[in-house]
């Protein structure tokens, strides 16, 4: 019913009941702001200016949401600084690791920040980092005084920057076992390979493993990076071995063999990996043998980008059609299957988590 509809008691128990409301909420009201008083026929605030019945509510809410707001812009500013010193993200120096291999390939363009287009080293990192929730300077020099300073390579974990020169002039992600993720120079690609030099400044920004940083929220976790993935254990022992990604290794296994150790192809290819026997014959391994088949595909795919400058196009299309037709027609050779076998795999990367 209409508030003029009501007899004078009842408005009378109205009134008390929202003062009652007011005063529970008076604490809410900014510095100098004032609390509505409502009467029968209309609203008036506590300095005499009249407004309508529905002031209160939105008095109340604007209020609500004022104070909501101050809060919110006061916890930002400290959740920022804890991203930038990678404290609160919940991502570990191997998601970094992990994270930089899918842009192997992509070409050394100075001052390159977007894959589409090219990366310099210093966009690499940036960009590897920033969807781990770590915003770095755009510059190697300036992105060599993030985090904390790490003694030497020999105290180096998966995931800290190495920075090169003096001054600071290029940096990479390092990959553990010596080697590192970056972007060269003009003339090259991403690609993983030998730390060449002693680095001049060392900086861990995310810690050695998540479990050392709070967990993500787990409806922040996309619905495709939840299940489990069979031989995993091996594709993350075999893949830091040979220097190269896990979830590479993953895939290839995904679309290879579904994941099934005991799988014979009509060409004869065997195995987890559908290794072809004089191939793990020359690899010195067992295909139908899970742990060493992936070795062998890890062995192999690291070799092949390493011959392709970081090409995953191309270590994908040798690993399918042999090296031979890769050198043949200067690139992936023109087989729909082999062309399809390259998509399936890149896109399998995006499904299996590990």
């Amino acid at each position: 019913m209409s508030i003029d509809t009501v007899a004078p008691s009842g408005i009378a128990g109205v009134q008390a009941r929202i003062a009652a409301i007011q005063s529970r909420f008076g604490a809410l009201a900014p510095s100098g702001a004032s609390i509505p008083v409502v009467n029968s026929g209309y609203t008036t605030s506590t300095n005499g200016s009249a407004v309508t019945r529905s002031s209160f509510a939105t008095a109340l809410a604007d209020t609500v949401s004022s104070t909501g707001s101050s809060a919110a812009s006061s916890t930002a500013g400290t959740g920022g600084a804890e991203a930038a010193a990678g404290s609160s993200t919940g991502h570990s120096g191997a998601d970094a690791v992990e994270l930089s291999k899918k842009y192997l390939g992509i070409p050394y363009v100075w001052g390159g920040t977007d894959p589409s287009k090219g990366l310099d080293c210093s966009g690499l990192t940036g960009l590897v980092y920033r969807q781990l929730g770590v915003d770095l300077p755009r510059v190697s020099r300036d992105q060599a005084k993030v985090g904390e300073k790490i003694a030497s390579l020999s105290q180096a974990k998966p995931g800290d920057l190495l920075f090169f020169n003096s001054p600071v002039s290029h940096v990479g992600i390092y990959a553990g076992g010596g080697k590192m993720v970056h972007a060269p120079r003009t003339g090259t690609k991403v690609r993983v390979e030998d730390v060449y030099e002693t680095p001049t400044v060392i900086r861990r920004v995310l810690p050695e493993n998540a479990s050392a940083a709070p967990a993500p929220p787990a409806q922040a976790q996309p619905a495709a990076r939840t299940g489990g993935v069979p031989y995993a254990d091996i594709f993350r022992t075999e893949g830091a071995r040979a220097g190269v990604s896990p979830t590479l290794l993953a895939a290839v296994a995904k679309t290879e063999s579904s994941f099934r150790s005991d799988a014979t192809s009509p060409a004869g290819a065997r195995g987890l990996m559908q290794l072809m026997p004089a191939t793990a014959a020359g690899l010195g391994v067992d295909p139908l043998d899970p742990q060493q088949a992936v070795r062998g595909a890890a062995k192999l795919l690291a070799g092949y980008l390493e011959d392709y400058d970081g090409s995953l196009d191309l270590a994908l299309a040798a690993y399918n059609a042999g090296p031979g037709n890769v050198k043949k027609y200067g690139g992936v050779p023109p087989f729909s299957e082999t062309k399809a076998y390259v998509r399936k795999v890149q896109d399998a990367m995006q499904e299996v988590t590990l």
